[in-house]
C-alpha cells in the first residue's frame, strides 16, 4: 500500500472514531436529559401528540401529559403554540401546568403558550376548561374562545374551577372568557369546602363573571387581577371596541364573593362592569375580608353589599366610578346587610346618580374619602342616601371639579329609620349640607357649613 492510501485510510478511521464519540456523547447527552426529566418530574405536551397549530383536538394528549406528572407529582410544559381543547382537563393533584409566558401577554393575544377552548358552549354548567385537585398549579398561560364572537356572545363554563386545597393561578390571560374562575366545591365529601387559594396577576376581558369565590373557610389571596374589555375588543385581534364594551356594562359581575374566610384581595380593577365587587350570600355562607389599592370604572354598581358576616369588609385606598346604566350608584348597601363594612382612603367620582345608598341594619363607614360630584346641574338628590343602620363620616371631602362647580346637591340625607349616625369634620366646594330626618339621632359637629361655592 502506498504512503497516500495508507494516509487516506488513516483518516477515515480517525473521521469514523470521531463520529462514533458523538454519537456516544449524543446518547449520553439524552440519557442525562431523560434522568433529569425524572429527577425533575417534568413532561411536555408534545410527548403525549400534542399539535401546537391548532389543528387537531389536543385534549387526550394533555389530559396524558396531567396523568404522567401526577405519578411523582411533576410539571407539565406547554411549549409555544396554539393548542385545540375541546373538553375539559384535570389537573390532578400536585401537578404544575407551566405555560412559556412568563407573565400575562400584552393586547396582542394569541402568542405564547395558547389554549384555544371550545367545550361547554351554551352550557355554563358544562365541567370547566381546568379542573384543578389539591395544590394543582397554572401558570404562563393564555386561554382563547375561537368560537366565542364579539357580536354573538354565548354562553361557556367556567375557564378554571378549583375543587382542592392550595390550588394557584399565575400570569394566566383570559382573552373571552365567558365565566373566569371558580374557587368549591371540593371533591371530598365530608370537607366540601377549600382553603388558601393563589390567584395572581391574571389579566383579560370577561364577560358574566370574572371571579367567583365560594366555598373557602381558610385564607385565599387575589392580587393583580385585571379585568378590561380591551383585551378582546382590540383592532389587533380583530374585535369591535361597542359590543363587547356594552356586554360587560350590562352584565359583567367581576368579583363576587360568597363563603370566604378573611379573604385578601389587592391591586383589583374592572372596566366596565355591571358590577365591580360584589358581596352576597350563598348557601354555602357568607363572607369577610380586607380589599385593597382596588378599582372598578364605568359599572353600574361599583361596590354591592348584599350581605357578609358581622366583622363584614373593611375597603382601603380604593378608586370607584359608576356611570353606565339607568340608575349608576358607587355603592350599594342592600336591606338585607347587617355587617360592618368600612371604607378608609377611598375615592369615588363620575356622573353618578349618588355616591352611596346605603339601607339594611349594619355598621357603615366612610373615613378620609373624597366624594367627586360630577352631575353637573343642581339638584335635591343628595350624593350619599342613608335610610336605615348606623353610618359614621369623618374627615371626608365633597368636591366638584370644573365646569360642575356651580351645581348643587345635598351631601348627605338621613332617613327616619336611620339608628344612629355620626357626621364630623367633613368638609365641600359648597360646604356640607346635611338633610337630617333621624329625629335627633345623628351626631353632626365640626362639619363645613354650607353656602356658596368656594374656590
Amino acid at each position: 500500500m502506498d504512503r497516500s492510501a495508507s494516509w487516506h485510510m488513516c483518516l477515515l478511521s480517525a473521521m469514523a472514531l470521531l463520529a462514533l464519540a458523538h454519537l456516544a456523547a449524543f446518547a449520553q447527552r439524552g440519557v442525562e436529559l431523560q434522568t433529569a426529566t425524572e429527577q425533575h418530574g417534568m413532561v411536555s405536551v408534545l410527548d403525549f401528540g400534542a399539535d401546537r397549530k391548532g389543528a387537531k383536538n389536543c385534549t387526550a394528549a394533555f389530559q396524558a401529559a396531567i396523568d404522567a406528572a401526577a405519578e411523582t407529582g411533576g410539571a407539565v410544559d406547554v411549549p409555544p403554540g396554539k393548542y385545540l381543547v375541546g373538553g375539559s382537563l384535570e389537573v390532578k393533584e400536585c401537578v404544575a401546568i407551566r405555560g412559556s409566558n412568563p407573565a400575562p401577554m400584552s393586547i396582542r393575544p394569541l402568542e405564547g403558550a395558547v389554549i384555544l377552548a371550545t367545550g361547554g358552549r351554551d352550557d355554563e354548567a358544562a365541567p370547566p376548561l381546568f379542573d384543578m385537585r389539591t395544590a394543582a398549579s397554572v401558570q404562563g398561560v393564555t386561554v382563547y374562545y375561537p368560537d366565542q364572537k364579539p357580536d354573538d356572545i354565548h354562553a361557556y363554563p367556567w375557564t378554571f374551577h378549583l375543587s382542592g386545597d392550595d390550588c394557584t393561578i399565575e400570569n394566566v390571560t383570559l382573552i373571552n372568557s365567558y365565566n373566569g374562575i371558580k374557587t368549591g366545591p371540593s371533591r371530598t365529601p365530608a370537607s366540601p369546602s377549600t382553603v388558601r387559594h393563589r390567584i395572581r396577576s391574571v389579566v383579560g376581558c370577561v364577560l358574566r363573571r370574572g371571579i367567583f369565590v365560594d366555598h373557602c373557610t381558610d385564607i385565599g389571596r387575589i392580587e393583580n387581577v385585571q379585568f378590561h374589555n380591551h383585551w378582546w375588543s382590540h383592532p389587533d385581534t380583530g374585535g369591535s371596541w361597542a359590543p363587547v364594551w356594552d356586554y360587560m356594562a350590562k352584565n359583567l359581575e367581576a368579583f363576587v364573593f360568597g363563603r370566604t374566610d378573611w379573604e385578601y384581595v389587592t391591586n383589583c380593577f374592572v372596566f366596565p362592569a355591571k358590577t365591580g365587587y360584589r358581596f352576597t350570600e350563598t348557601a354555602h355562607g357568607l363572607s369577610n375580608g380586607h380589599l385593597t389599592a382596588c378599582g372598578a370604572d364605568q359599572t353600574q354598581t361599583a361596590v354591592l353589599v348584599e350581605k357578609a358576616q358581622t366583622m363584614g369588609w373593611l375597603i382601603t385606598a380604593g378608586q370607584f366610578v359608576s356611570q353606565p346604566g339607568e340608575d349608576p350608584v358607587h355603592v350599594r348597601i342592600a336591606e338585607s346587610n347587617e355587617s360592618a363594612i368600612r371604607f378608609v382612603n377611598c375615592s369615588f367620582w363620575g356622573p353618578s346618580k349618588r355616591i352611596a345608598h346605603i339601607q339594611g341594619d349594619g355598621h357603615i363607614s366612610f373615613d378620609n374619602c373624597t366624594f367627586d360630584d360630577w352631575r353637573g346641574e343642581s339638584s335635591d338628590v343628595a350624593l350619599i342616601l342613608v335610610d336605615s343602620g348606623r353610618i359614621q363620616i369623618a374627615n371626608c371631602s365633597f368636591t366638584i371639579p370644573p365646569p360642575c362647580r356651580e351645581a348643587f346637591h345635598p351631601s348627605i340625607e338621613l332617613g327616619p329609620n336611620v339608628a344612629h349616625a355620626i357626621i364630623q369634620g367633613n368638609n365641600g366646594r359648597h360646604g356640607v349640607h346635611i338633610i337630617d330626618n333621624s329625629a335627633g339621632k345623628a351626631i353632626l359637629v365640626n362639619n363645613e357649613p354650607p353656602g356658596p361655592a368656594t374656590p
